[in-house]
C-alpha cells in the first residue's frame, strides 16, 4: 500500500521539480538538467508493464505540456520505459522472476551507474535528435546530449547520496 503512494509522490515532485525549477535552468545555453527521468530509473519492475508505460508517458507529457514542447518528453521518456527492461537483463542480469525482489539499493555502485548513465544518455540523444530536427544541427545534438547527461547524472548521484544518507 505504500508503494503506490510513494510512485504518485516521486511522480508529482519530479513534475514540478523539473516544470518550476529545473526548467529554468541554462547553463552556456545548452546545459539543461532532465531529472524527471529518475522516474523510470525508481519506479519497481513489474510484470505488468502497461501502468509503468502510460504513467511514463504521462509525465513525459505533461512536462511537454508545461514546457511547451510538442511531444518531444514524452517520446523520449516512453522510450526508455520501454527500453529499461532490456537494459535490467544486461547490467544486473535479473529475470522476469527477479523483478518482484530487484531494487537499485541491493545493487553495486558499478551496475547502477552503467544502468543509469545508458539510459540517460540514450533519452537525452532522443530527445535534443528530435528538438534540434536537423543533420545539419549534428554537432549541437552531441554537444547538448554530452553536456546536459553530464548535468543530470550528476544531479542524480547526488540526490541519491544525499537521501540515502538519511536512511
Amino acid at each position: 500500500m505504500n508503494k503506490p503512494f510513494n510512485m504518485v509522490v516521486l511522480f508529482l515532485f519530479l513534475l514540478f521539480l523539473q516544470v518550476f525549477v529545473l526548467n529554468n535552468i541554462l547553463f552556456f545555453g545548452y546545459i539543461n538538467p532532465y531529472l524527471y527521468i529518475t522516474f523510470v530509473f525508481l519506479y519497481p519492475l513489474k510484470s505488468n508493464r502497461i501502468p509503468f508505460l502510460f504513467s511514463s508517458f504521462l509525465l513525459g507529457l505533461l512536462i511537454d505540456f508545461f514546457s511547451d514542447s510538442g511531444g518531444v518528453h514524452a517520446f523520449s521518456i516512453l522510450l526508455i520505459a520501454y527500453l529499461r527492461l532490456f537494459f535490467v537483463r544486461i547490467y544486473f542480469r535479473k529475470g522476469e522472476t527477479d523483478y518482484s525482489f530487484f531494487s537499485l539499493n541491493s545493487e553495486s555502485f558499478g551496475k547502477i551507474f552503467n544502468y543509469v548513465v545508458t539510459l540517460t544518455v540514450i533519452h537525452h540523444f532522443i530527445y535534443f535528435s528530435l528538438a534540434n530536427f536537423s543533420l545539419e544541427n549534428l554537432s549541437n545534438v552531441f554537444l547538448n546530449t554530452l553536456f546536459s547527461s553530464i548535468f543530470t547524472l550528476t544531479l542524480y548521484f547526488l540526490g541519491t547520496y544525499i537521501f540515502s544518507k538519511n536512511e
